[in-house]
């Protein structure tokens, strides 16, 4: 919005000629969502309990999984409004609002945010204390990915080949195959996102890192230069989801201040999977796709340790870990939540970090 409304002003005060700059909107962004994030927070939390919506612990999964978390019975959640509204306000303050690729993503992270919302109302209200069922939440999921997937066939503006990482000049053709790939990329990246979402501050902060890396790859796809330098395919607009990631990266920081072991709020599934489905709409978007299995790693083990641990139980009746998702199965191993907390972080820093690495590589 600021971009339509002050670059043009540019030849009558030449100040405004750094709105031209994707570097400058984006760090405002991210300074935008913070704040609002920081505004914002103690407001919601305080009418979350008014409204008493709060954690549940009692969900007969483990009996000592809930005694290690009983202190944070009836901790506010549904934070994820307060992620959404800073992303979604920033975005639309600093992005070029013209460029398509912004309302693909805003719809996409508006489509799960509303699916994470009803189940976490449902289960707050008490009409279903188990939320949405699975079946529901992933036909969500498959219904975006159909819609993504035929959008993105259709627009000339995107090429659907697959980039292979570690490898130039190869891409991946999946004709027929596509959509389906994009229904998995969606409901892979949205699920594994709320799985990880379990301890104080550990799903936003990976977030983070994996938005502070995907910011740096839009810019690069948007910009015909290093694209070139670079061969990784060029999306025209791409630059301006950098502005996108620079809003989750300061609404994620924000909210990480309330989040932060111990947390004053939890994001709940209208956070964890709209997140999830943002980074992998993004993704999609600039052809990442196979990229996001690093620059994601925690969340990939983290739904990998829940699959192994049912088919191997499925299979022999004995457990391969303690608890699944991989994070409890630290707990259970005794070490403090902090400490599982920061060192999942630590690896995802590492993670995000050696994804900007393969573009030399290659």
């Amino acid at each position: 919005m600021f971009y339509h409304l002050l670059y043009p002003l540019r030849d009558f005060i030449s100040a405004f000629n750094v709105f031209r700059y994707i570097t400058f909107r984006a760090a405002m962004a991210a300074l935008t969502a913070f704040a609002l994030s920081l505004i914002f927070g103690p407001l919601l939390i305080r009418k979350l309990k008014e409204l008493k919506l709060g954690e549940k612990i009692n969900k007969a999964d483990s009996a000592r999984l809930d005694d290690l978390h009983r202190h944070k019975q009836d901790t506010p959640t549904m934070g994820g409004l307060l992620i959404l509204g800073a992303v979604i306000t920033s975005t639309l303050l600093w992005a070029d609002i013209a460029k398509h690729c912004i309302w693909i993503v805003l719809f996409s992270t508006c489509w799960l945010g509303l699916t994470g919302f009803i189940d976490d109302y449902m289960k707050q209200t008490g009409k279903n204390a188990a939320g949405l069922k699975p079946a529901v939440k992933f036909s969500s999921q498959i219904i975006l990915g159909l819609i993504l997937g035929a959008f993105l066939i259709i627009d000339s503006h995107y090429n659907v080949k697959l980039e292979v990482p570690f490898l130039k000049w190869v891409n991946l053709d999946l004709d027929g195959l596509y959509i389906l790939f994009v229904i998995l990329v969606i409901s892979g990246s949205s699920n594994a996102v709320n799985l990880t979402d379990g301890l104080d501050g550990l799903a936003i902060g990976i977030v983070v890192m994996v938005a502070i890396a995907f910011s740096i790859l839009c810019y690069i796809s948007g910009n015909v230069n290093l694209s070139n330098y670079l061969l990784v395919s060029y999306v025209e607009g791409a630059g301006e989801l950098t502005i996108f990631c620079a809003s989750i990266i300061g609404a994620g920081l924000g909210f990480l201040w309330f989040n932060c072991y111990p947390a004053s709020i939890f994001m709940g599934d209208v956070g964890s999977l709209a997140l999830g489905g943002a980074i992998g709409t993004v993704a999609l978007l600039i052809k990442k796709e196979m990229l996001l299995i690093i620059v994601g790693g925690i969340f990939v083990l983290e739904v990998f340790s829940v699959i192994l641990q049912v088919g191997v139980f499925k299979l022999t009746k004995k457990r391969i870990f303690k608890i699944a998702p991989l994070h409890h199965h630290f707990q259970f191993l005794d070490w403090p939540e902090n400490k599982v907390i920061v060192r999942f972080w630590i690896i995802a820093g590492l993670l995000a970090l050696f994804s900007l690495v393969t573009l030399k590589i290659r």
